[in-house]
């Protein structure tokens, strides 16, 4: 039995002559945070599209619990365990919060009783319980990053894909969603997470995977990677050696 939760093996795409993967791959196993980084154009956003099925691969195949599903479509991929959330939110405006939040669970019941559940559960999770029946209009940029985040937890994930979640955050409020993702992670749920601030991926991530020009340059703890020459050389500069 495969150990791993998410595998992705020989992962390569070509958008016309630009390479953005080529030969990835690494594997996730089940539970804690893992941060996926690099620099612009390094093939994070792209490893994501291809995870949640958004884009095809032109080489290589995704696996998750075991079972290939390179290929699957995105709801397909969604009903499989896989969730992922965009750095540009842009929620339903004519929904409240909680119908917002309620959307994410229709992947996998009918039942409007059951989706709400499973709402109302996501948004006491990220701290939104409170405005469940707000209009997202009247929510500030951090409540709109919780809400997207409960709409992906209402499809009950076993891994959840963060993109830049962080972005355009203050300090203070990107500290309380590295405190959600803890809780989150603490009760089992496997988080993957593309993040450019290092604060961030340190206080956040027990492992990081480092892509630059589409390859794998680095694989390990916070620590040893902010410490890897290659990483420096790369990504981080001279500043963080």
């Amino acid at each position: 039995m495969n150990a791993a939760l998410l595998e992705v093996r020989g992962l390569g795409r070509r958008f016309g002559g630009v390479r953005a993967l080529e030969g990835l791959s690494f594997a996730v196993g089940r539970g804690g945070i893992t941060a996926l980084v690099g620099p612009n154009g390094a093939g994070k956003t792209t490893c994501f599209s291809i995870i949640a099925g958004a884009v095809p691969p032109s080489a290589g195949t995704v696996w998750l619990d075991g079972a290939e599903i390179t290929g699957l479509a995105p709801e397909q991929v969604c009903r499989r365990g896989i969730a992922r959330t965009f750095q540009l939110v842009r929620p339903m405006r004519d929904l409240s919060v909680l119908e917002n939040a309620m959307i994410g669970a229709f992947s996998w019941t009918p039942s409007v009783r059951q989706a709400r559940a499973a709402a109302e559960e996501a948004l006491a999770l990220v701290g939104l319980a409170d405005k469940a029946a707000a209009a997202t209009t009247e929510l500030t940029l951090p409540d709109r990053k919780m809400l997207e985040m409960a709409r992906a937890l209402s499809t009950r994930p076993k891994l959840l894909l963060l993109d830049e979640v962080m972005a355009g955050l203050r300090p203070a409020e990107a500290d309380r969603l590295v405190g959600v993702l803890h809780v989150l992670a603490a009760q089992g749920l496997t988080i993957l997470l593309v993040e450019h601030v290092m604060r961030i991926v340190m206080q956040a991530a027990a492992r990081v995977i480092v892509l630059h020009h589409g390859a794998l340059i680095a694989d390990g703890t916070p620590e040893q990677v902010v410490h890897d020459p290659a990483v420096i050389e790369s990504y981080l500069g001279t500043a963080h050696a």
